[in-house]
């Protein structure tokens, strides 16, 4: 039995718009959706096991989307140390 359409090639279409749609993206942005993709996906996969994957899937995007926002707040300290310990370096020489 066929389905109409594809289903490979509606998941490659839609796999195409979210890729292109997150060009323009900054830094918080991108690890916030990555998170949220990430953790929607794995809750996705454990719902599923345990009987739910909607319910997994949208736990999951919960804690990815945390998950990756408090690991973008640590990147830009970890840049903004950075920044002031090299700017003391040139100050002192």
């Amino acid at each position: 039995m066929k389905t109409w359409p594809p289903i490979p090639a509606v998941l490659a279409l839609a796999g195409a718009l979210v890729l292109t749609g997150c060009a323009n993206l900054n830094d918080t942005e991108q690890r916030t959706l990555t998170g949220g993709a990430t953790g929607a996906a794995g809750g996705a996969i454990i719902g599923a096991i345990a009987g739910n994957a909607g319910l997994g899937a949208a736990i999951g995007a919960g804690a990815g989307l945390a998950g990756g926002y408090i690991y973008d707040q640590h990147k830009k300290s970890q840049q903004s140390s950075y920044e002031q310990g090299y700017a003391a370096g040139q100050a002192n020489r």
